[in-house]
């Protein structure tokens, strides 16, 4: 049986607008398992990134309580809080959040080197990280602005994962690349989550969503539905889409 990662239970979440208030998770219970690639869509609007941003300790909900492995993350102040993100989240956003003026390489022993004093160790699991995701050691001591946007996101996600997270947040991770970035970005995410890494994942995009295999679906700050894919396989995605594409139509997607 799969152990419970994280959970959120009753979440609320109001922002106060020109007087008014505008209601984006309403009483939203969830539960991440360890392992599980987890997809959250919706229409805009319908709170996916709220939630995101509630369950990794990035935002805190206006009411309702978060636990990773028991302990209440509500509980904690923000320098705590700070600390958590470090030890056991990774993020990968659309926008590829690398420092510019600093090669890839140093990108990745920036991140790691916050947890870890030992800089040989760091640089080693780097290169193993790069080398796994088909990024070529000339592009190594490149600037972001030199990889293209298949490479930099590729980067970005080794960057996220240095740490080794207990669970990787992706924010429509593929929303600002072309069909061939998208897919390479993707073969990565799915060989990591196949490696035991937890993933949850936002995305409006229904080719990227057929990567997980559960699937949630938020309708005005609830979670209206949910359906079980199962894991990728790369012949199944006629399946795997027909089944997706007929739940999100019961959805009203």
């Amino acid at each position: 049986m799969k152990k419970t990662i994280l959970s959120g239970e009753k979440l609320s979440k109001t922002f106060s607008s020109g007087g008014v208030q505008q209601h984006v998770l309403k009483n939203l219970d969830i539960t991440l398992l360890e392992g599980d690639f987890t997809v959250i869509m919706g229409s805009s609007g319908s709170g996916k990134s709220t939630l995101l941003y509630a369950l990794s300790g990035m935002d805190r909900p206006t009411l309702g309580e978060i636990r990773f492995e028991g302990q209440s993350l509500l509980s904690l102040n923000s320098d705590q809080l700070a600390v958590f993100r470090r030890r056991h989240c990774g993020f990968v956003f659309q926008q590829i959040h690398l420092l510019d003026n600093m090669s890839v390489m140093d990108n990745l022993l920036a991140g790691g080197l916050l947890l870890s004093r030992n800089k040989g160790a760091v640089a080693e699991k780097a290169k193993e990280l790069l080398k796994q995701a088909g990024l070529r050691e000339e592009l190594w001591r490149k600037f972001p602005s030199q990889l293209s946007g298949g490479e930099a996101q590729r980067a970005g996600i080794i960057r996220a994962m240095i740490n080794d997270p207990s669970i990787l947040f992706a924010d429509e991770p593929t929303g600002a690349l072309n069909s061939a970035s998208s897919e390479s970005v993707l073969d990565m995410m799915t060989i990591i989550n196949q490696n035991g890494q937890s993933i949850v994942m936002v995305t409006h995009d229904v080719k990227t969503a057929l990567r997980g295999n559960r699937i949630l679906y938020l309708q005005d700050g609830s979670i209206r539905g949910e359906l079980d894919l199962g894991r990728f396989r790369g012949g199944q995605q006629g399946d795997r889409h027909a089944k997706l594409s007929s739940f999100l139509d019961e959805m009203g997607w």
